[in-house]
């Protein structure tokens, strides 16, 4: 059994530990706040656009007339139908795809500017809120007018529903009560596209009408988008494995083998809650693990009551790790079951990396199996144990590791404290870095 590796006391070559740096800058330590990252930079970006077409449409006299409403209406519906297809695991696998083609002598800068890919929920924030406008508009333009009694009627109820989506959406609410931001996103959602046909229907004069407007047309498009996971909705058998009371090994072999650094959305109760892990598939064998560990009601009745099969839908579906491959090497950071997302990409070993591990008692808690495994593509790995040596100075321990490695990008893979910590921190200091930004 191969010892875990004892955490380092000296910096890069056997020097004393060397004092974090400051801040390149005070603009760069600016844009590293996580007020002003990419997410946030596209929603505003989307909310920009939306406010140039609303003054470029008062000019050109789009909103004054009787054709105010329809132009109202197709611009909210321009804009939720990008809020919902930019969250289609086939487009977000597309967009990971093309932003990683960038070949590694590309200009860092061009190549870490791509790695922020995964921030394309701010599309879909941006969108949602501004298509939300423009439907309350063009609801208040059918009222004035008069327009018919049923598209008044599922109007109102639609923009019932998406004021309810929007506010279970804002963060305070979707941190504390994430079951209900879920289950109200999709069967709010769901409601409020059926309500969408029903109004469409009414303002088009008819099925046959409906059916050959470009409303009708994008109306079908988002429905297949949504209804495309569900299609592939199939309750699969799994096998689990317990290597202590805080972590379960799920075991998948039903015919998919999904490529390293995606994921699987998985549950027990379909129509309601849903959870996504990381998918861990080993080469040269069929099937994947997935890492479930002990981080809440749901994943505590998981590991103590392990099921015989569960509910998969969708595609597997690239995550924030799939960026590595833009650089010439990475340092993976990872906190306990962090280590799933991780595993994946050591074992495939598309890219040059090292890691940085930081968990209570590895062995103990996850298995002497799954950490030989890690040791046997990781020989070098920094496996720190905090029942030992207490917790680490995250960002310290990261600024070291990348030095030492030699990484150009730091990956970090924790909960949310944590990962914003070493991701300022390093993009403070110049150094490209990517974590979750938990805005689903």
């Amino acid at each position: 059994m191969r010892p875990v590796s004892t955490p380092p006391r000296t910096g890069p070559a056997g020097h004393p530990d060397e004092v974090l740096p400051p801040p390149v800058s005070t603009l760069r330590r600016v844009l590293a706040h996580p007020r002003f990252m990419h997410h946030h930079r596209l929603v505003a970006a989307v909310l920009a656009g939306n406010a140039v077409l609303l003054a470029y449409g008062l000019a050109a006299g789009w909103w004054h007339g009787p054709g105010t409403a329809d132009a109202l209406g197709v611009a909210a519906l321009a804009n939720v139908a990008l809020a919902v297809l930019i969250r289609q695991q086939y487009v977000i696998n597309l967009l990971f795809r093309l932003a990683t083609r960038a070949p590694t002598r590309w200009p860092l800068r061009v190549r870490a500017t791509l790695g922020k890919v995964y921030h394309f929920g701010g599309l879909h924030v941006g969108a949602a809120l501004a298509g939300t406008a423009w439907f309350l508009a063009q609801l208040g333009a059918l009222t004035a007018r008069g327009g018919p009694a049923g598209a008044l009627v599922t109007g109102y109820a639609v923009a019932v529903l998406l004021l309810v989506v929007v506010g279970t959406a804002l963060p305070p609410v979707r941190s504390r009560r994430h079951d209900l931001f879920e289950r109200t996103h999709r069967l709010g959602g769901w409601a409020a596209l059926l309500l969408l046909w029903a109004q469409a229907n009414f303002l088009a004069g008819g099925p046959v009408a409906l059916a050959a407007s470009p409303q009708g047309w994008v109306l079908a498009v988002l429905t297949a988008s949504i209804a495309l996971p569900w299609l592939r909705l199939r309750r699969v058998p799994v096998v689990v494995q317990r290597p202590s009371s805080h972590v379960a090994l799920v075991h998948f072999d039903h015919g998919v083998t999904p490529f390293p650094g995606s994921s699987t959305a998985v549950s027990r109760s379909p129509l309601w809650e849903w959870h996504s892990f990381a998918n861990v598939p080993t080469p040269g064998r069929s099937g994947f693990r997935l890492t479930v560990s002990r981080a809440g009601d749901w994943t505590g009745r998981f590991v103590d009551d392990p099921p015989r099969r569960v509910w998969v839908k969708g595609i597997s579906t690239a995550g924030v790790a799939n960026i590595e491959t833009l650089f010439r090497r990475v340092l993976y950071v990872a906190t306990g079951s962090g280590i799933g997302p991780v595993l994946p990409h050591l074992l495939a070993g598309q890219v040059p990396a090292h890691l940085v591990w930081v968990a209570r008692r590895h062995r103990e808690t996850f298995g002497d199996d799954l950490v030989d495994e890690i040791l046997a593509h990781q020989p070098d790995a920094l496996l720190w144990d905090t029942a030992r040596d207490g917790k680490p100075d995250m960002l310290r321990l990261a600024w070291q590791a990348c030095r030492r490695s030699d990484a150009e990008a730091v990956i970090c893979i924790s909960n949310r404290p944590l990962t914003w910590q070493v991701v300022r921190g390093m993009e403070e200091r110049g150094v490209p870095a990517y974590g979750a930004i938990w805005d689903s």
